[in-house]
């Protein structure tokens, strides 16, 4: 796991240490950040709880760079969340069928390139960026994408994080919204499993709603879960063969971009 989120922690500081003058909006808050690092057992002795927090603060100042960066070329970015397989890559592949607006994605991935290799295929401006050993993209890395991405010629930038539940819920990017996807085949137990992520999310979609009838999953009690995480989380339920359940996501975030 990576080394500097409190999974496998290490006494180091930060592979970045980059100073900007822009200050910006901060999305996550430190209560649900000190969540993780309390609930690791490792993390009890106080100068390593003092490195995350400087790690994560540094990490901040850079993501509020970032959101300065996407507010200058008016472009919304969302960060997409979830566990691996659950669709994040196929969703962004049919959404530029349907989308009216122009999007790129920063993609995410321990090792490969396929999926940015996926999008490109679509059309999309896309830049990968392979975290090897962490578990998460970080706004450092982020940063990075920022630079090759087409900014003045797209409407919205998606983070596609690396697929895990646990990290990502951590790291502002410099994103303005955070869409988490869970889907029928993981099975009834993800939103309880892994709150601070699910209480992070502005948008929960629910994926692959087609396999319900294989699987036994419980849909209403999931989206009770996730309410009771965060009352007013907007959800919706997403068969990607069904470009009605496309469709709302689009109107959801072309209400986001009206909203700005």
């Amino acid at each position: 796991m990576c080394k500097d989120c409190g999974c496998s922690i290490t006494d180091h500081e930060h592979h970045h240490d980059h100073s900007h003058d822009q200050e910006g909006h901060h999305h996550h808050h430190h209560g649900d950040k000190m969540d993780n690092i309390h609930a690791n057992p490792q993390l009890n002795d106080k100068k390593t709880v003092d490195v995350i927090k400087k790690i994560l603060d540094k990490n901040d100042h850079e993501a509020a760079h970032n959101r300065a960066h996407f507010d200058n070329h008016n472009v919304l970015a969302i960060n997409l969340m979830s566990s691996p397989g659950s669709g994040k890559t196929t969703l962004l592949e049919k959404l530029a069928d349907i989308t009216p607006f122009k999007f790129g994605v920063v993609e995410g991935d321990l090792e490969t390139s396929r999926d940015a290799d996926r999008l490109k295929a679509k059309g999309i401006p896309a830049y990968q960026i392979q975290t090897g050993s962490a578990c998460h993209l970080d706004a450092f890395m982020v940063h990075k994408g920022l630079h090759d991405m087409p900014l003045d010629e797209i409407d919205v930038c998606f983070v596609e994080n690396v697929g895990n539940l646990v990290c990502p819920a951590s790291y502002d990017v410099g994103t303005h919204l955070n869409i988490v996807l869970v889907s029928v085949p993981e099975g009834n137990d993800k939103i309880e499993k892994y709150p601070v992520m699910f209480r992070c999310a502005d948008l929960v979609l629910i994926t692959k709603t087609d396999l319900l009838p294989h699987f036994d999953y419980d849909i209403e009690h999931e989206k009770k879960e996730a309410r009771k995480l965060k009352p007013n989380v907007d959800i919706l339920e997403v068969n990607v063969h069904d470009e009605e359940s496309l469709k709302k996501i689009v109107n959801w975030i072309k209400f986001k971009m009206e909203m700005r």
